[in-house]
């Protein structure tokens, strides 16, 4: 399963007060063509073991799981290459 990564310019933790590991979360303003300009947003980063990378490569989908009966609006995307 993807690890957690501490995003860069993390802005807070959410998910410790209910019992989970915690997300460090970075929150960001973007223009969304639905939603309008100033819509606040929230990023976190993923990072896949060498197992997913692997099926990745073969041509597995990126899988979102998101907990619950109602789903937001959510994007996928790669991140920057890390320097």
């Amino acid at each position: 399963m993807m690890q957690i990564g501490r995003i860069q310019g993390c802005t807070r933790t959410i998910g410790k007060s209910q019992g989970y590991i915690g997300l460090p979360l970075r929150d960001i303003i973007i223009n969304d063509s639905v939603t309008g300009p100033n819509t606040p947003a929230m990023e976190t980063a993923w990072f896949p073991t060498v197992e997913e990378l692997n099926a990745l490569v073969a041509g597995a989908p990126v899988i979102l799981r998101v907990v619950g009966a109602g789903h937001p609006p959510v994007m996928l995307y790669a991140g920057e290459v890390p320097s």
